[in-house]
């Protein structure tokens, strides 16, 4: 943390992925850590993998300089609440993935909102829980910020030296700007991965031995844990009900075309595919700015350990860095096609550096 802000003590209340992911990273920064959790035994993983020690029941014997609330969205306010009338630290955030509903609540509730910065790490897995958690899980990730009108600016200063003391980006934005712009980029699409990923259920062997990595990337997020995603759609619900109508109406008229199967209808069909291709170019790349146009080189890699390690050892020799790596699996076969994603210019040189070590590479 920045010396300036003097943060030595912190309190992480509730030790799911995101909340022992953060103790972690301030745990390797030097700084104390309490956990406090209603699950005894997230608390108590989450101890036993050195993210903190736990809250003693009557609080800390001084106020923290900062409270993480790792809650839900609907807990938050109340958990502000409880932790202010305690006098549990002098700063407090949250880290829900929606940024308008606890805000207004907290209000209602009469928080003391000037010591208050509603924020959003913009990070995560598949997995929840403790087990989850990664000191690193925040590097390079944007970290959103929702301060309220009245929100002390020393109180944004801290939470922002959080973020940044765990690898974060930090952004300053309105909630409800917030709350839109993840119904787009993290919600809605949760809820459209789901809907693919429930068509398999009733899927016979055929169609399942002939699944490839496209519905992989689809259902990949489908995996999440319900119960917390229905707390999220809950608490942002309009928004994400609004882009959810936009891509139904998409997937209708797809429908009635393809349906149709006349060329002008294949026309229309066509264009939707362009506008998936323009959408995709306009997600941030690797550092953030516009993406870049890499060239793939696949490699036939044999599935016994540390193939992998000597194909990166590989890359280095040939002076080649890997911008980007994907694994599709051979069902049955005890091989795989890597696929390193390089500059174009290095491509060539990688895939001679890796022939003359013996690997397959196709093309």
């Amino acid at each position: 943390m920045e010396e300036d802000l003097a943060v030595r003590r912190i309190v992480v209340i509730g030790t799911g992925l995101i909340g022992t992911s953060i103790a972690l990273a301030m745990r390797g920064r030097g700084v104390e850590v309490l956990l406090s959790d209603r699950d005894g035994a997230c608390l108590d993983l989450a101890v036993q993998l050195g993210a903190g020690t736990p809250l003693p029941d009557d609080g800390p014997d001084e106020p923290a300089d900062l409270a993480v609330l790792a809650v839900p969205p609907a807990a938050v306010a109340p958990v502000l609440l409880e932790a202010q009338k305690h006098g549990l630290a002098r700063v407090y955030t949250d880290v829900a993935s929606v940024k308008a509903l606890p805000l207004r609540e907290a209000a209602v509730l009469g928080c003391d909102l000037t010591t208050f910065v509603a924020g959003h790490p913009l990070a995560g897995r598949e997995r929840s829980g403790p087990a989850a958690a990664r000191a690193d899980l925040f590097l390079g990730r944007t970290w959103a910020l929702c301060p309220a009108g009245d929100t002390a600016p020393e109180a944004v200063a801290v939470v922002e030296a959080l973020a940044t003391a765990c690898g974060a980006r930090t952004l300053t934005v309105d909630a409800a700007e917030h709350d839109r712009a993840v119904a787009l980029v993290s919600h809605s699409p949760h809820v459209v991965s789901a809907a693919m990923a429930a068509r398999l259920r009733g899927a016979d062997e055929v169609a399942l031995g002939l699944a490839g990595q496209g519905v992989r990337d689809v259902t990949r997020i489908a995996a999440g844990d319900p119960r917390l995603w229905v707390g999220i759609l809950t608490a942002n619900a309009g928004p994400v009900a609004d882009v959810l109508d936009e891509v139904a109406t998409d997937l209708a008229v797809a429908a009635a075309l393809l349906r149709d199967g006349s060329d002008g209808a294949m026309d229309h069909v066509a264009g939707l595919l362009t506008q998936g291709n323009e959408g995709t170019s306009r997600i941030p790349g690797k550092h953030g700015g516009r993406q870049s146009r890499y060239a793939v080189v696949p490699v036939v890699l044999p599935d016994r350990p540390g193939e992998l390690a000597l194909l990166f050892q590989a890359a280095g020799v040939a002076g080649v860095n890997i911008e980007d790596v994907s694994i599709e699996h051979s069902p049955g076969l005890a091989v795989g096609v890597v696929e390193l994603s390089v500059e174009p210019a290095a491509a060539g040189r990688l895939a001679d550096e890796l022939r003359a070590r013996g690997w397959s590479v196709p093309g």
